[in-house]
């Protein structure tokens, strides 16, 4: 249906009959311009029936500009059919560390050697995508934590900027605690039922204002379940001079912190060596159960006020087209063209 948000604007649709019955005439005693093609509008006045008719119709053209204008004034829009959006679903942060250690290539990825956080793109990003029905937020952590996205139904955006995350952006070093305490500040005001956090990491916590445990308590007060996830190779076969070294680039790795964050919070702590393990943990995170909420109705709305705006362009035009001056010009130049068209006649003596 079309509805008007300003309505009232329909009151100034007599203003142009006020105007012309109490706005006295003017009176004018001498020519204020002087016309340099007088015949052709004497011709023009000649011709008292075309003359009538061409005034008649510039009156009403007049008319329906001014009408138009009074409806775009009124600013209508189109309200569409009222659409639910999907209010069922959990609110889920997802914390990605993106300190300096996510640039180790010690992954596959397709059949290629990656960085851990390209392969962490290419997952999550596939996670986010099949999260249907979820409010689903991004933040991103290193030596600071900060907010990437807030709890949002739209995934495309979530995952569009995890896709442009560059790596060390927020500092190579890691701060989960303060990840942690970023994302119960986001969700403590969100039901109490539906909180969640996944957060990714290849290290320990070395720097931030909150210790890790100390957060991982403050989540739990609040009823925020935390699955922690720790990602990186056990091992990494790296080629010298004197022959092949085999390293453990995970050996940083807090496996025990993250697993007590994970037991304080009523999550799971989950082991990812490689990128086809990471696929199989987010793929069982996939099957948290969503809860039901309130359903929220959406009517999509399209303004319309351009509509009578462009007609009002074109009546004008049409309008400064039947100027009488310019009729009668045209009607010259075609007489004119008319004439010079005309084969002379041949006189022929006998």
């Amino acid at each position: 249906m079309i509805e008007f948000l300003w309505p009232w604007t329909i009151a100034f649709l007599p203003l142009p009959l006020l105007v012309y019955l109490l706005v006295p005439r003017a009176q004018r005693t001498d020519a204020g311009l002087q016309v340099p093609f007088y015949v052709v509008a004497a011709n023009y006045e000649g011709d008292s029936s075309f003359a009538k008719r061409n005034t008649l119709l510039r009156r009403l053209l007049l008319v329906l500009m001014w009408l138009a204008l009074v409806l775009a004034a009124t600013r209508p829009q189109y309200i569409g059919e009222p659409i639910e959006l999907p209010a069922s679903g959990r609110d889920l942060l997802l914390a990605v560390d993106i300190s300096g250690s996510m640039g180790f290539e010690d992954m596959q990825l397709n059949g290629k050697i990656a960085t851990r956080l390209q392969v962490v793109k290419n997952v999550v990003g596939e996670f986010v995508e099949r999260r249907v029905g979820d409010r689903l937020g991004l933040i991103l952590f290193g030596s600071q934590a900060y907010q990437q996205t807030p709890l949002t139904f739209d995934r495309v955006t979530v995952r569009t900027l995890l896709q442009e995350t560059p790596l060390g952006i927020a500092g190579q070093k890691t701060a989960i605690g303060d990840a942690i305490g970023l994302a119960v500040k986001r969700l403590q005001d969100r039901p109490a039922e539906n909180r969640v956090l996944i957060l990714l990491t290849d290290g320990v916590n070395t720097v931030g204002e909150v210790e890790p445990i100390q957060a991982a308590k403050l989540a739990a007060q609040e009823g925020i379940r935390i699955y922690t996830i720790g990602f990186g190779a056990d091992e990494l076969v790296q080629r010298s001079l004197f022959g092949n070294r085999v390293t453990n680039p995970s050996a940083d790795l807090d496996t025990e912190g993250l697993t007590e964050i994970s037991n304080l919070t009523g999550g799971i702590f989950q082991r990812a060596r490689s990128s086809v393990e990471l696929k199989q943990i987010y793929a069982a995170l996939d099957e948290l159960e969503p809860i039901e909420q309130d359903k929220e109705v959406y009517r999509p709305t399209k303004s319309l006020y351009f509509y009578p705006l462009m007609a009002v362009l074109l009546l004008s035009l049409i309008y400064a087209a039947l100027h009488p001056m310019l009729t009668t010009w045209v009607q010259g130049l075609f007489a004119e063209f008319r004439q010079a068209r005309r084969k002379p006649e041949i006189l022929i003596e006998t």
